[in-house]
């Protein structure tokens, strides 16, 4: 999505809620129509969605270089695999 800087995609199977956190370069981005899977994934459109200004950001040391792929949604499984 052009100016879609950062989405990470949140879920709590516990009580079965989900969500997404989408960082944009700038408020005109963020107006686009995005595409979403919500309803083919869980049954049901989303149900809330909010906006906010960014007040401040950081990073801090981490051993993981790559951000991008990472969590259970991406882990390699050997289910149904023979091999």
């Amino acid at each position: 999505m052009p100016g879609l800087r950062f989405k990470m995609w949140l879920s709590d199977p516990d009580t079965n809620r989900w969500g997404a956190v989408l960082l944009w370069e700038s408020e005109e981005a963020s107006q686009q129509a995005l595409p979403s899977r919500a309803l083919e994934l869980t049954g049901y459109p989303p149900q809330v969605a909010h906006g906010f200004d960014v007040e401040a950001t950081t990073e801090g040391r981490y051993k993981t270089q790559r951000l991008a792929l990472q969590g259970p949604a991406f882990a390699e499984t050997t289910q149904g695999n023979n091999g």
